[in-house]
């Protein structure tokens, strides 16, 4: 079902990114992967012997993506799915993070998201078909202390999805969402520096290579919407149901930043 699709994944660099591009491509997709860093896009490229390729860029930048975006679309006439992966956290209580902090986390993990699709949208209702894969979060339905900035841009990116999926209704493009809890990759090496909230959540953490294989089933079966792990699924749907009554029991179990 993925052979000869062309596939762009953000945030390709590392990461989930990295082996969702990877996975897509051993299945038969031809897999362009977009991040910022041209040397750590090339030390992916090489691990991957399927058909693939390599773009620079910032999704913080309209230019570059409308430009990138294009020249795939000349190259190969179509992008079948687009995988908006590129995105960031910091915990850190709201009166320690800069407000511009607060706008560059916003630029790239919701505007970022924002551009990409703008860019490959028209040729997607022109053929009548695609896939657009966001990649949220858990935290994009459940607020945690300390990421007041983080939860806001994955919450954004649910509401643009959640949005975007009725407004694509009847045209065959399906709008997928990701939400997984913590996953073991470097973002945390970043979002958590000291490293004590990786340790308080070590039990509940997912491998990377369990959540790839789930997006790549997900693009596969061409589902709207996956919760990671499993077991939060029911957890999201007691707090939809109950979000007070949630908050107060959940908080010493959930705030482990």
């Amino acid at each position: 079902m993925l052979k000869n699709k062309v596939v762009v994944v953000t945030g390709a660099s590392s990461g989930i990114g990295a082996l969702i591009a990877e996975k897509l491509s051993a299945e038969g997709a031809h897999v362009v992967l977009c991040a910022r860093s041209a040397d750590r896009l090339q030390e992916v490229g090489e691990r991957i012997s399927g058909s693939h390729e390599l773009a620079i860029m910032d999704v913080r930048n309209s230019e570059q993506v409308e430009s990138v975006m294009k020249g795939i679309q000349r190259q190969h006439g179509r992008i079948d799915v687009l995988v908006n992966n590129a995105g960031y956290g910091k915990f850190e209580a709201i009166m320690d993070m800069p407000v511009e902090e607060f706008q560059d986390m916003m630029d790239v993990n919701y505007m970022g998201i924002v551009r990409c699709t703008q860019a490959v949208l028209p040729g997607m209702l022109e053929r009548g078909g695609g896939q657009i894969v966001n990649i949220a979060s858990m935290a994009g339905k459940i607020g945690t202390a300390k990421s007041t900035s983080y939860t806001a841009t994955k919450h954004a990116v649910l509401g643009f999805s959640n949005a975007l999926r009725q407004e694509l209704r009847h045209t065959g493009i399906t709008v997928s969402t990701v939400n997984p809890g913590p996953i073991d990759t470097p973002f945390f090496s970043l979002a958590d520096p000291t490293g004590g909230y990786v340790k308080n959540v070590s039990w509940f953490m997912m491998k990377a290579d369990y959540v790839a294989d789930q997006v790549v089933k997900l693009v596969r079966k061409r589902k709207e919407e996956l919760n990671l792990p499993r077991l939060a699924s029911f957890g999201i749907r007691l707090y939809q149901l109950f979000p007070r009554f949630a908050d107060r029991v959940s908080y010493k179990w959930m705030n482990k930043k």
